[in-house]
């Protein structure tokens, strides 16, 4: 039996009135995926804890059985843990976005608006020629040396800062993603001494790449420049448990995201890079089944990650997540299935998204959301589409950390 687990990042949603009052998952033209869930098993799960951030971080965590309630230290401890980095006691982890404020340089730091969480949707080393010219460039380098700060650049706008012995205690900051259109000022980091530290660095960064020649290039072809950074998803060391010590199962991770490949490596499953896979709604996809179709010869378990229908809703792009939407299942989905069937391998597979992304907001929620295990062997005859009003008609998991022993048959 091979297990495979599809994570459709932030695909459920609530009703949304352009369409009728329906979700993204119930308009979208996903027939393979409707396939599955009106012979599998089709419920509802909680993935993020009662008190905790509505998040991937805690999310996915769960899902693949670690409870946030004793693992969770911050999301940014699991991306440097992506890039092999360790984290002294005392160190502190944040991520760095690339991210377009008001594109004005008149306007004060504090007045001007979060405009886009992904400096404009910056990608492949887009994001990286920006913030390694910023931790370059003297002035903002007495700032960061004196804070004790250095940065781990990552492909597209997501990147990894760590600041060395440093008491992060009582510190909030806002995920920008959550907050487009919103005053700066409201959301610049708060709660300790070390908030000003961060502000400062923010500020300046503001100010040095506001006028960066690429920056130049993006506004004169008419996208908006990465001319910030904000700092977020604070953190100290992690540590989770070991998946093949938990489930007695080998496994490997097919994600373009840090935040899935940390994870992955903090519990022991192998991390695998498909190139073209980019985190957006325009990915390799045909890479990803490939590359997990072939982990699977060698893996009981493999997870793929799709972060495209949550991209497209943190900006507004109604239409992108559909698009999103439809293309897991015609060009995931399907052909994994197909594929494992043509072989003769019987196969258990769960279908999720692991947090809802609301259109109305687009912001993260943590109501529960819709799940589907469709066993190769057996058919449930359920007879329902996969929809999140559906899933609140099957079975209720009160907690992500359940998923795991249902997929694997455990309990």
């Amino acid at each position: 039996m091979k297990y495979i687990l599809v994570i459709g990042d932030g695909m459920a949603d609530n009703p949304v009135p352009e369409l009728k009052n329906r979700t993204p998952l119930e308009v979208s033209k996903k027939p393979y995926i409707d396939k599955l869930a009106e012979h599998g098993i089709l419920g509802s799960v909680l993935n993020v804890p009662e008190g905790f951030p509505p998040g991937s971080d805690t999310a996915i965590m769960s899902i693949f059985g670690c409870d946030p309630h004793f693992c969770y230290s911050g999301r940014a401890p699991l991306e440097v843990a992506a890039q092999g980095i360790s984290l002294s006691i005392g160190d502190a982890a944040y991520r760095c976005n690339n991210v377009t404020l008001t594109d004005d340089e008149n306007v004060p730091f504090e007045s001007k608006l979060i405009v886009s969480h992904s400096g404009g949707g910056l990608c492949e080393k887009q994001g990286v020629e920006l913030v390694e010219y910023l931790f370059a460039h003297p002035e903002f380098k007495a700032l960061s040396d004196k804070a004790g700060m250095c940065v781990y650049p990552t492909e597209s706008y997501r990147h990894i800062a760590v600041q060395k012995q440093v008491d992060i205690k009582g510190l909030e900051l806002a995920p920008p993603h959550d907050h487009i259109g919103e005053l700066v000022s409201n959301y610049l980091p708060k709660g300790c001494e070390n908030a000003a530290v961060l502000t400062e660095l923010m500020k300046k960064a503001n100010e040095l790449l506001q006028n960066h020649p690429f920056n130049v290039s993006r506004r004169e072809e008419g996208k908006l420049p990465g001319n910030a950074i904000w700092f977020w998803a604070e953190g100290t060391a992690a540590k989770l448990p070991n998946f093949k010590a938990q489930y007695g199962k080998t496994g490997a991770v097919v994600s373009a995201v840090p935040l899935c490949h940390g994870i992955a490596r903090l519990t022991g499953l192998d991390v695998i890079m498909v190139e073209g896979a980019t985190g957006e709604v325009e990915t390799n996809y045909e890479g990803k089944v490939a590359a997990t179709i072939d982990a699977l010869n060698t893996h009981d378990f493999v997870a793929v990650h799709l972060e495209g229908p949550d991209e497209c809703t943190h900006c507004g792009d109604l239409k992108g997540k559909i698009q999103a939407i439809e293309w897991l299942d015609s060009r995931v989905v399907e052909p994994l299935c197909e594929s494992l069937k043509a072989k003769g391998e019987a196969f258990r597979m769960l279908i999720l998204s692991d947090h809802k992304t609301l259109t109305s907001n687009r912001q993260h929620d943590g109501d529960p959301v819709p799940y589907i295990i469709y066993d190769s062997s057996k058919d449930t005859q359920v007879g329902l589409s996969y929809s999140e009003a559906n899933g609140l008609r099957g079975a209720f998991l009160s907690a992500g950390i359940e998923l795991m022993p249902t997929l694997f048959e455990l309990k």
